[in-house]
């Protein structure tokens, strides 16, 4: 056999591995786009935010609302919701179309219980349009919720209509067509959309519910979409406290979220959902979501009067902020506009100060680099405090970094500052303060070569 042979032989059967490539998992760009934005808004609005009492989801998913016409929004400003959002860094948002009352906040063609029903702006208003608009107008991506799994209005409750009679097949029928004929609206009239994200799940035609999946990838082929038992780009993170446990991979042992296989999926208090699987062969960074008006007792995702000591204080975000950007995952803020239309002044302005603080921390480091291989090094003039240091890999590639250790250089010598494995789209490490001249990042196993996008270091006065 001829050498030439031999050589292209050796390549086919060793390439990937002798050119750094590696069988990991790859991000779309939908989902590069996900983790990029880090900081997404999801602004809740339905019906019950204008009776005047505390939400109840387990009564609000039961109860029709008695008069659809409270609904009032006098001085209804979603470029105020968006610009709020903005401020706080916020690169992405989402709207409730639609939630657990059924009521559509658009102009639908096939759900009479919508906008065209109420006395508001005549029947014509779409809040939809407005907030996509708003979005558009502010540099942030847009997208839209869609709940279906519960309905009071039409007495739908987990997917399904009550009864197993002819009456309730056709009813069921009746609504799987019409959750459909929405989709198609939502999805096909405002543009490219950022995520289209299904509450709760949608059950497939396989589960006797509407067949969304088509709709979305024929009107949204670009975007993410969250979730039903055949797929989900991004995954829950196990908890709505705006967190998730070090390590959390981006990566993912099945292509559905937590819609089936839940015997293995949400045992050991969502384990695998909270941390990924760092062999998994599918990727689906998590999220982290959390409701503004969620501190001390609160966890309020619609507005509820009377409600401003459930902010969330800024130290409370900022941790927040931390262990959810900074543990690889975005971070989903429940925001909620009151009956007035109008985001209210104490949340924009929490918001603001929130931003204010990220930036401060963040944007200037004491020195920064990025680069391939197996140790990246940044060296100081002189010896300096530091207690922040901020790594990105190139997730682009995957996530490739499986094992690797932090150590700064002291009068004393090398010191060991933190030993981890998964690096991903950001990771933030804080610790005591210590004076070094030089910070080095170790890489000390990975699938094919490693790509650091960014290395910082900082000293922030907390």
């Amino acid at each position: 056999m001829k050498l030439r042979s031999i050589m292209v032989i050796c390549f086919l059967i060793y390439g990937l591995k002798s050119w750094g490539q590696a069988e990991v998992p790859i991000p779309t760009q939908a989902q590069l786009d996900w983790q990029n934005a880090e900081l997404v808004a999801v602004f809740h609005y339905d019906l019950h935010v204008f009776d005047g009492k505390p939400y109840n989801q387990a009564k609000n998913r039961i109860t029709p609302i008695p008069d659809y016409n409270i609904f009032n929004p006098v001085n209804l400003d979603t470029d105020q919701w968006v610009k709020a959002a903005k401020d706080a860094g916020f690169k992405m948002a989402i709207l409730t179309a639609t939630h657990e009352t059924g009521f559509a906040l658009y102009q639908s063609d096939v759900n009479p219980y919508s906008l065209k029903a109420v006395k508001w702006r005549e029947g014509k208003g779409d809040i939809v349009r407005d907030f996509v608009n708003s979005c558009r107008k502010y540099g942030i991506a847009p997208g839209i919720y869609i709940g279906i799994r519960w309905n009071s209005f039409f007495g739908v409750h987990d997917f399904k209509v009550n009864g197993d009679n002819e009456f309730a097949k056709n009813r069921q029928a009746y609504y799987n067509k019409m959750c459909e004929g929405m989709v198609e609206e939502l999805t096909s009239r405002y543009g490219d959309l950022a995520i289209i994200w299904f509450d709760g799940g949608a059950h497939g035609p396989e589960k006797g519910g509407p067949d969304v999946l088509s709709i979305f990838e024929k009107n949204q082929p670009n975007g993410i979409f969250y979730h039903n038992t055949q797929r989900a780009d991004i995954r829950w993170g196990g908890s709505e406290s705006g967190t998730v446990p070090y390590p959390s991979w981006g990566t993912f042992p099945f292509p559905f979220s937590h819609a089936a296989n839940q015997e293995v999926v949400l045992k050991n208090n969502f384990q695998l959902l909270k941390e990924g699987d760092p062999d998994g062969k599918h990727y689906m960074p998590a999220m982290s979501d959390a409701p503004l008006r969620g501190y001390n007792g609160g966890h309020e995702w619609f507005w509820e009067p009377d409600d401003e000591l459930h902010i969330y204080p800024l130290e409370n975000l900022m941790d927040m902020y931390y262990r959810s950007v900074g543990h690889n995952t975005s971070l989903i803020m429940g925001l909620t506009p009151d009956a007035r239309g109008l985001l209210p002044q104490a949340d924009v302005q929490r918001l603001k100060d929130w931003g204010d603080e990220i930036k401060r921390r963040f944007s200037t480091p004491l020195a920064e680099t990025s680069g391939s291989g197996k140790k990246l090094t940044l060296k100081l003039k002189k010896r300096t405090p530091i207690n922040h240091i901020v790594l990105q890999e190139d997730i682009a590639q995957g996530e490739r970094v499986r094992e690797f250790v932090l150590e700064g250089k002291t009068k004393n010598g090398w010191q060991t500052i933190f030993e981890g494995s998964v690096i991903g789209h950001k990771f933030i490490h804080n610790f005591d303060e210590m004076e070094v001249d030089a910070v080095r990042l170790k890489i000390l196993e990975s699938k094919g070569e490693s790509s650091i996008r960014n290395f910082k270091i900082f000293h922030i006065n907390e």
